[in-house]
């Protein structure tokens, strides 16, 4: 990653203040960390930090794409190893959302949360909030039709999702998961399969 003079390139300039943005912005939000608090988090000189990002809007879009890349891979690999019939598939959608909201760090959605705190200005944090929110419905669409069941349950469990996160943000832990994953098989069962 880095040259072996010990000397930062920028690939390794771009690491380090990813997973510096990733650790401030997630956990004390955009507007509350300036650019010298990245800078000295990832120990990345500021005029290279503004070579690989030129702006913060840039370093947040940059965050929440890495972000996204993440989080819907893990979601995708915990589906994939749910047991048994689809419909399983779809509740370890839920299975995995409760892991989740367990987790010490949690603190919501990251894309809710950055368009919470800076609106839609910034179009290019808009955007990856929006293929983020795309790609959720799209595997949802997509686990729901391997089920058997009905188009319009992948957006019925779209909104269980947001709506589990948005309550485990304010009430983290695993139970706002368990009371969706109760409320996906009532929408299952009553689906017709």
């Amino acid at each position: 990653m880095g040259r072996t003079d010990g000397v930062m390139d920028d690939d390794e300039a771009r690491v380090r203040l990813l997973d510096a943005a990733d650790a401030l912005f997630y956990t004390y939000g955009v507007q509350a960390v300036g650019m010298d608090r990245i800078r000295a988090e990832s120990q990345v000189p500021l005029k290279r930090l503004y070579r690989v990002f030129p702006s913060k809007e840039a370093l947040v879009a940059a965050y929440l794409d890495r972000h996204d890349q993440r989080w819907t891979a893990g979601l995708r690999r915990h589906v994939a190893g749910a047991q048994g019939e689809p419909r399983e598939q779809v509740l370890a959608v839920f299975d995995w959302l409760a892991e989740w909201f367990s987790e010490p760090a949690f603190r919501g959605c990251a894309f809710l949360n950055a368009l919470g705190e800076l609106g839609d200005t910034p179009a290019a944090v808009n955007d990856v909030a929006r293929r983020h929110k795309a790609e959720l419905q799209r595997i949802l669409n997509e686990l729901a039709a391997a089920a058997g069941v009905p188009d319009a349950l992948g957006a019925q469990l779209m909104i269980l999702v947001e709506g589990a996160t948005a309550v485990a943000a304010l009430d983290p832990g695993p139970a706002p998961a368990r009371r969706a994953r109760a409320m996906a098989e009532t929408l299952l069962e009553h689906s017709g399969r």
